[in-house]
């Protein structure tokens, strides 16, 4: 799942300074789920905002609402405000669905109340993980299942890197070296000669340097209708 903080309050205000008529727009996906979103976030944000204003002597209004995903057309629809009825639309999803609204919404202002971090898993009450970095070339294969470009601080392939002391990274010592890790999931699972194999550099094409990624289901493409 994607995880998400919710940016400043400082920060939020300085964005809609210039704007009187705002919505705090909700997300029901992943941010939910993390509980930095969803609709009863948003409530709260607003009240907030209206608070901060009224503390300032301004005036603002602030309404919210909330849809299952930003970043999927088909949900729009459940919308109960319309985005260009506002001077600006506070969005707590994360950067995708920022992006997405403000593409179906170009006359509106979109701005983002998150800061989108990292993919995750939920590891204990409240505490969500990072596993995986999105890289776009996957080694859980001959890595054990633990992902050395999320695990490492160097982002290694072929690792150790030597700086590991008692099995804490020399980057931070508060992070577990991910490659103790692996090759002691590998060493439990009799597959060492995973480890010993030296890997290709990783190419970093498949996740920057070549623009915008996407993934293209060619059977699931409508075919465009023919004008005849």
């Amino acid at each position: 799942m994607i995880v998400a903080e919710r940016k400043p309050m400082d920060e939020i205000i300085d964005m809609i300074a210039p704007y009187e008529k705002v919505l705090v727009l909700a997300c029901g996906g992943c941010v939910t789920v993390c509980l930095t979103g969803g609709e009863k976030n948003a409530e709260m944000l607003a009240t907030q905002l209206k608070l901060a204003a009224s503390q300032a002597d301004k005036t603002i209004s602030a309404d919210f609402d909330c849809i299952t995903r930003q970043c999927e057309k088909e949900f729009f629809d459940n919308l109960t405000k319309n985005p260009d009825d506002y001077d600006a639309v506070l969005s707590i999803a994360c950067g995708a669905g920022v992006g997405y609204m403000s593409e179906q919404y170009p006359d509106a202002v979109i701005l983002p109340g998150m800061n989108t971090t990292f993919l995750a898993s939920n590891v204990a009450n409240g505490i969500w993980e990072e596993y995986c970095r999105g890289c776009g070339d996957c080694a859980l294969a001959w890595t054990g299942g633990i992902c050395p470009i999320a695990k490492c601080s160097k982002s290694l392939i072929n690792g150790t890197c030597g700086g590991t002391n008692d099995g804490k990274c020399e980057v931070d010592q508060d992070m577990e070296c991910g490659w103790l890790a692996i090759y002691e999931r590998l060493e439990k699972r009799d597959r060492l000669d995973e480890y010993r194999k030296m890997r290709p550099l990783r190419d970093h094409r498949k996740d920057r340097g070549k623009g915008v990624r996407r993934l293209v289901l060619k059977d699931m493409i409508e075919e465009e209708p023919v004008n005849e």
